[in-house]
């Protein structure tokens, strides 16, 4: 059975802490399963993060949008990410500008969607890290 840590906000009720995911498994996923894996860490992520804060697009409009309008994800993902760590008063290491990486280097071996991925998936990693999140 799994177990979702939960944290204590600065006053107020427990909150769920969303999972560690390793960018290098999730990006070995993504290749294996031909980029539907795309879809699921968006879905999971998008909807972590509004269950802990309350805010954001949550996970089905992020399935969504990652279906039929899969270019606008890049640039979600990292702003919502990036208010994660500003509701903490800490600077955001991501925002919407990061997407940038996925829309204008995306077509060059995939470079730009890697470096997107790597700046994304490890400031969310370290935010949960940041409210107890193991793993």
């Amino acid at each position: 059975m799994s177990h979702t840590p939960v944290v204590p906000p600065a006053a107020g009720p427990l909150v769920p802490v969303g999972k560690i995911r390793g960018t290098g498994g999730c990006i070995v996923l993504t290749i294996v399963t031909l980029g539907f894996y795309t879809w699921f860490w968006y879905y999971k992520t998008h909807e972590e993060m509004r269950t802990h804060t309350g805010e954001g697009i949550g996970g089905p409009i992020a399935l969504v949008l990652a279906i039929f309008a899969g270019i606008v994800m890049p640039f979600l993902s990292s702003h919502e990410v990036g208010r994660l760590h500003e509701r903490q008063g800490r600077q955001a290491p991501v925002s919407a500008v990061t997407g940038l990486w996925a829309l204008l280097l995306g077509w060059f071996f995939l470079v730009g969607l890697i470096v997107w991925f790597v700046k994304t998936n490890s400031a969310l990693n370290a935010y949960w890290r940041s409210v107890g999140a193991t793993g």
